[in-house]
């Protein structure tokens, strides 16, 4: 027996709840931004991401509502995506607090800078991997906005590198869930994709 859900039947809020419940788990872009005086940075978790293009790279977040992201992004052209560790789980929850417009998260919830390389907003010092963007596009659907950043730099600690890659057991990315829950890595499963030539045929073919 299955449950219905008509989202032209439910509030914005409870189908929301329900689409975020079972979209799960979703990375996590610990966006930076600055704004257009460079008098605050700005710092905000957005849990709807991902990669978008290969090549150009591009990755995209989005904003639901009209944050300060997405007007330090409009108003700058750039932004950093930092990656939201395991062991900053606090802080990282902190930083999605509805500080006023031109406060700094950074500020406020005491987490560390340090100077992007092609961008003028900062990177989280203790996150062990940042994308630096360009503003791409975007889009407006509904009362959301999806940013597209074009990676123009890319920085990982050499303490999570192996074998020439970053390696998942040593980034310990956090994911949201539902609700007010969050995850952790658990474990990894691997598998290597079937080459066609491979496919067992039964007919015989």
């Amino acid at each position: 027996m299955r449950i219905d859900f008509d989202p032209a039947e439910q509030d914005r809020g409870s189908f929301y709840k329900l689409l975020t419940s079972v979209i799960v788990p979703r990375p996590i872009a610990w966006v930076s931004t600055t704004n257009r005086d460079g008098s605050a940075d700005n710092l905000a978790p957005h849990s709807f991401f991902t990669v978008s293009c290969v090549s150009p790279p591009i990755v995209q977040f989005t904003s639901v509502g009209r944050k300060d992201s997405v007007r330090n992004v409009e108003e700058t052209g750039q932004f950093v995506v930092n990656l939201a560790p395991e062991h900053l789980f606090e802080q990282i929850n902190a930083t999605a607090t509805d500080f006023p417009h031109g406060v700094s998260e950074f500020d406020e919830v005491g987490i560390a800078r340090e100077p992007s390389t092609r961008v003028k907003p900062p990177r989280v010092a203790a996150s062990p991997v940042a994308l630096e963007c360009e503003l791409h596009s975007t889009l407006r659907l509904g009362d959301s906005t999806v940013v597209f950043g074009r990676v123009v730099y890319a920085v990982v600690s050499e303490a999570v590198m192996s074998d020439g890659l970053p390696d998942v057991r040593a980034l310990r990315p956090l994911a949201r869930l539902g609700k007010d829950e969050w995850g952790t890595l658990g474990e990894v499963l691997e598998i290597k994709r079937i080459p066609l030539a491979d496919w067992p045929d039964p007919l015989g073919r």
